[in-house]
């Protein structure tokens, strides 16, 4: 799909919209006037009216109503007060993308009064072109307006349709809150280099090198976690010890337990708590 000829309106310029919005205004999919940004802060309009990539609003009624596609990426405490805004000027055409962790589809259909519903949980990594982002949409939805979705989402990096919106709430606790994972590990990685005495930049280096290294490996060749550890790791030697370091400690249950907490809790913000 070379070309996008719906209007696209993006509600909420925070990291996740804006980077949404950018990526979207640097493909090929879409023209400048074609995409709209809406936000409410006057400081951020400001700042957004000085780049030339997309239409931007800080009134919704100026935009909302000629949008055939709107992503809705504002935080979800706050869309009780959004829906009781513009519910009063959607009509049933229009493609409503959600990028709010744990808000379902049921209550943006409910919330708005429409039907045309897709939800996603994308993943910071977009912010750099690498994310993926899992969807779902309502029945509602036909093949061909998902197809047009899914090549918006792609802008910002790959995305993947899952089932239903039970594997929404699984993704988040794998892609969706998955970064903050590595950057635990990075993090502690860099202590340690620390305290071996290495540079604050040498041990940035030694770790993030490593880490972009073995994931290029594993995407390079099909060949699962445990061969590659085996392929490091030598009967007595340094690799073993740390790993079994880490069996001791149960580390790997204690990682899939912390990804289903966060698959829980996205299960509980859907239900409202």
């Amino acid at each position: 799909m070379k070309n996008v000829k719906m209007k696209v309106l993006v509600i909420g310029a925070g990291n996740m919209g804006l980077t949404y919005a950018e990526g979207m205004a640097k493909s090929s999919l879409l023209n400048r006037r074609n995409l709209m940004i809406f936000d409410k802060s006057a400081e951020v309009i400001t700042d957004l009216s000085k780049v030339d990539h997309f239409d931007v609003f800080d009134k919704i009624d100026h935009c909302l109503p000629q949008a055939d596609i709107i992503f809705l990426a504002v935080k979800p405490y706050h869309i009780e007060e959004l829906f009781k805004e513009i519910s009063p000027m959607v009509n049933d055409e229009q493609i409503f993308v959600s990028l709010m962790a744990g808000v379902t589809i049921k209550t943006i259909q409910d919330g708005l009064g429409i039907k045309k519903v897709v939800r996603s949980m994308p993943n910071l990594p977009a912010q750099v072109g690498k994310g993926v982002t899992s969807y779902t949409g309502a029945k509602e939805v036909s093949r061909v307006e998902l197809l047009m979705v899914r090549n918006l989402l792609d802008t910002t990096g790959e995305s993947i349709k899952v089932k239903n919106e039970n594997f929404i709430d699984a993704s988040t606790g794998i892609s969706g809150s998955g970064p903050a994972y590595v950057f635990y590990f990075m993090g502690s990685m860099l202590e340690a280099a620390l305290k071996m005495g290495f540079s604050e930049n040498d041990s940035k280096v030694l770790v993030s090198q490593t880490f972009e290294g073995a994931v290029e490996l594993f995407n390079q060749h099909n060949l699962s976690p445990d061969t590659w550890m085996e392929r490091v790791a030598s009967k007595g030697g340094t690799t073993r010890a740390a790993l079994d370091s880490m069996d001791d400690n149960n580390v790997k249950e204690l990682i899939k337990n912390a990804a289903y907490a966060a698959f829980d809790r996205a299960v509980e913000l859907g239900e409202g708590k």
